[in-house]
């Protein structure tokens, strides 16, 4: 066979191994989508992913069917979407903890970026930061004059080891130079109901977890790790205006498939995303929930996947937080 003939060979052979994920492609989606959710029934994680799935079952005419699966700080769900089948039936919304924290603090079946396929940042959602109302600071610079005082006598709380709150308490000891004593709980509502019995001094949370008492005046805002102030708390300057440009701390959202989802069904769960976050009925709820709706490309996620690994793995380091890897 002469060189010709067998590179043509092997184009016919590419062309006629391509067929069938063009097919099946095209008809993509022909049956329901199933949409893991790698927390509990309730959460922000949940909420977020009932909303958008809601919308994309709408457009595309297939049900999106949420399975909850709870466990590790999102690490078992997130784990389940890797190993499922490429074929863009099985997917996840999971989490920044998940996605880039848990695989630099602890052992986990799945690496990121070789595992899962991302499909689209869903949404950001800021981390704010409260105190107590016994402790007696009113901005960033009085609490953080207050924490140098009373080096290590001060405590943070956080929803457990490696959490995002705990690698937020750790960056902001890091930043503002100070000596804080970090308390892990179980979740975020032991934390906080720690905080409103005055037991723990301050943390940083989800804003929605915390917004029903800050607006009770349970709990005094300090700032916010946000680019930009909140809409549902706008009188809480953000962590830059307090003086601390490099505190930007948020929680956020990402759509993710199986490693080795074909890329005309990436872009079609790209589409059908990011076309349900600008109905403005879907906007309306998450945004009441503090969110922030992104839905840039599969790309760009991927990049902004490593830059926000690399941030936290740096975190972990220079604040020798003990892992468990």
């Amino acid at each position: 066979m002469t060189v010709s003939r067998r590179l043509l060979s092997q184009l016919l052979l590419g062309l006629l191994l391509l067929l069938p994920s063009l097919a099946m492609a095209e008809d993509f989606p022909a049956k329901p989508i199933k949409l893991i959710v790698p927390f509990p029934a309730g959460g922000p994680n949940d909420i977020i992913a009932r909303v958008i799935g809601q919308r994309m079952s709408e457009i595309c005419g297939q049900p999106v069917v949420i399975d909850n699966r709870g466990g590790q700080g999102g690490v078992l769900g997130t784990d389940a979407a890797a190993k499922a089948a490429p074929d863009g039936y099985t997917i996840a919304i999971s989490s920044a903890g998940a996605l880039a924290i848990s695989p630099s603090m602890e052992k986990v079946a799945y690496d990121t970026l070789a595992d899962l396929t991302p499909v689209t940042l869903v949404a950001t959602v800021p981390e704010m930061l409260v105190v107590a109302t016994n402790v007696p600071a009113q901005n960033m610079s009085e609490l953080v004059a207050l924490a140098k005082a009373q080096a290590g006598k001060l405590n943070f709380a956080s929803s457990g080891p490696g959490s995002l709150p705990h690698l937020a308490g750790e960056l902001f000891k890091l930043t503002a130079k100070m000596d804080i004593v970090h308390v892990p709980y179980r979740g975020a509502a032991p934390a906080v109901n720690d905080l409103l019995g005055q037991q723990v001094q301050m943390t940083f949370l989800d804003l929605p977890v915390l917004l029903p008492q800050i607006k009770a005046g349970a709990l005094k805002p300090i700032a916010v790790g946000s680019p930009d102030r909140a809409p549902t708390a706008p009188e809480v300057p953000t962590t830059a205006e307090a003086g601390f440009p490099d505190l930007r701390i948020e929680n956020w959202y990402g759509m993710v498939a199986p490693k080795g989802t074909p890329k005309e069904i990436v872009d079609k769960l790209h589409r059908l995303a990011t076309q349900a976050m600008t109905d403005a009925a879907v906007k309306e709820k998450l945004a009441a929930q503090g969110a922030t709706l992104i839905g840039d490309s599969p790309e760009h996620f991927r990049t902004f996947i490593a830059d926000e690994t690399a941030k936290w793995a740096k975190v972990i380091k220079d604040a020798g937080v003990e892992t468990a890897k």
